[in-house]
């Protein structure tokens, strides 16, 4: 048995009760708050040996969830980079065209809870594609969309799809990934979103008002993608992961009944730390899009950036953003997964005066290590969110405490901009101005200072096992004999696949 010491070094004992159901006094828990900040200073070999940890397989299997999370976030932002052409086409205010991201962020949810449900349920594969034909639907139905109502019916549906990717994309990245690269391949995987929103800064400038058809070329193009991305999953298995818990609930009279009473094991067990996790990603979502939707039109409009200008210093913001969560996200491994996302806000926070006050080229700078920290502490949330959830139903906490952070965050940029036009300056000829740097600096300190709070209230279960065999709720279920057994005797059939593939492929 461990010492008390020993659970502090390495995740409090209330952390393990507050992740695993139990019921602790409050004041205990309040007490271990500051002892279980202190960086554990886990020994983490050098980046690029946990990196080759990865097998064939693994590795195949953060690329496709990398390319699709990526694509994820290049949808999200075709309406973000082209707020003043929507404007202008549907003759709307830049708060009203805002409603189309409010309204994506809003129905993210409903996707979250019924693509998490079925990924958890019956894979991670089949409800994956499914998310990737309606992209490809969703998104070229935006480009023809021809009024208003058309566009935000279009974005309303494509929250639905949007919101159930997250979830398998971390379960399918991160379920059969070494424990030792698990805080850098977090990392990785998170700046997928940074990564497709460098690319929709890109090729907004290649093809937004280059051709006769203004905006619509953007979202285009955005269909084609899926396509391949689904190509790509169709050729790839189930996690191990995933596999091994589908055996335990085979090896029971009912399935579904199975899967059910887990539900009402996680539920009965974790509804505190289900609501904690909401509570934590309505802060992170906060973070990123209050710095991030209005931004480029912040620079074009109170700035007087040119297009190039406004793409050179976004393009350079997504670099630090993409440099910041790998980073981060392998540091925390080594610092726990609360300390990095505190000392992230911490440095975020002191720079938020250049980011939204600095009018010349080199706020470019700033933009640079604004998002570093913001995409930094955002690094470390997919394996946060996975190591904090119940086994089971790993894909819906996931998406759906990310999507329900979304929903309560959703109105992030439509609030900026409503605030900001309170703040006018002095016209450009016909364009009305506002001060949106102000705005800006304002919301995001208070985002900091509720996420700092969170994440010091909050538990952690760095290096938490993943397997069926590990799974508390699962055993509640089935009897941990019964877990046993069933997870002995999917491995010896496992291991027999194993060989007699090897066989084949030295007959080959």
């Amino acid at each position: 048995m461990a010492s008390y010491n020993d659970k502090i070094r390495d995740g409090s004992p209330s952390d393990d009760a507050v992740a695993g159901g139990q019921h602790i006094g409050l004041g205990r828990y309040l007490a271990t708050r500051l002892p279980t900040l202190k960086p554990p200073m886990a020994k983490a070999p050098n980046p690029f040996r946990l990196l080759a940890m990865l097998n064939l397989q693994q590795w195949l299997f953060f690329l496709v969830a990398f390319l699709a999370w990526s694509w994820d976030a290049f949808d999200f932002f075709t309406v973000s980079l082209t707020v003043t052409q929507l404007s202008k086409q549907f003759d709307k205010t830049t708060s009203q065209i805002t409603w189309g991201i409010t309204l994506v962020l809003m129905f993210r949810s409903v996707g979250a809870t019924l693509f998490g449900i079925a990924a958890d349920r019956f894979g991670r594969k089949w409800p994956f594609i499914v998310n990737n034909i309606l992209f490809i639907v969703l998104e070229l139905g935006t480009g023809f969309c021809n009024t208003y109502k058309q566009f935000l019916a279009c974005r309303a549906l494509f929250g639905i799809a949007m919101g159930g990717l997250y979830g398998n994309a971390a379960a399918t990245a991160l379920e059969d990934c070494p424990e030792e690269a698990r805080g850098i391949i977090s990392g990785m995987l998170q700046q997928g979103y940074a990564f497709g929103y460098l690319l929709a800064t890109v090729f907004a400038r290649g093809l937004v008002d280059t051709t006769s058809h203004g905006w619509r070329p953007l979202f285009w193009f955005g269909a084609c993608p899926p396509v391949l991305i689904i190509i790509f999953r169709l050729c790839l298995p189930e996690t191990k992961s995933y596999i091994e818990r589908d055996a335990v609930r085979r090896s029971q009279p009912n399935v579904a009944s199975t899967f059910i009473a887990e539900g009402k094991v996680a539920l009965k067990k974790h509804w505190l730390l289900l609501s904690y996790l909401v509570l934590l990603m309505a802060g992170f979502n906060f973070m990123s899009h209050g710095s991030q939707d209005l931004y480029p039109q912040m620079l074009e409009n109170q700035f007087n950036f040119s297009h190039n200008a406004v793409t050179v210093t976004q393009v350079v913001a997504n670099l630090g953003a993409i440099t910041g969560g790998t980073v981060v996200g392998y540091s925390s491994q080594i610092f726990g997964r609360r300390f990095s996302i505190i000392v992230m806000s911490i440095v975020g926070g002191a720079l938020l005066y250049p980011y939204g006050f600095v009018s010349n080229k080199r706020v470019t700078a700033a933009a640079f290590f604004e998002q570093f920290c913001v995409q930094g502490a955002w690094g470390v949330i997919p394996i946060h969110l996975m190591e904090l959830s119940p086994g089971s139903f790993r894909t819906f906490v996931v998406g759906t405490s990310y999507q329900l952070g979304n929903l309560v965050s959703s109105a992030s940029s439509t609030i900026e901009s409503t605030i900001g036009e309170r703040f006018p300056l002095p016209p450009k000829g016909k364009t009305k101005r506002y001060e949106y740097g102000k705005v800006i600096a304002i919301f995001m300190a208070c985002v900091y200072v509720y996420v700092i709070v969170l994440a010091f209230l909050g538990p952690e279960r760095r290096g938490r096992r993943f397997g069926v065999e590990h799974d508390d709720d699962m055993a509640d279920v089935t009897g941990h004999e019964a877990l046993m057994r069933a997870t002995r005797d999917g491995n010896e059939k496992r291991d027999l696949s194993d060989v007699e593939g090897s066989k084949k492929r030295m007959a080959v």
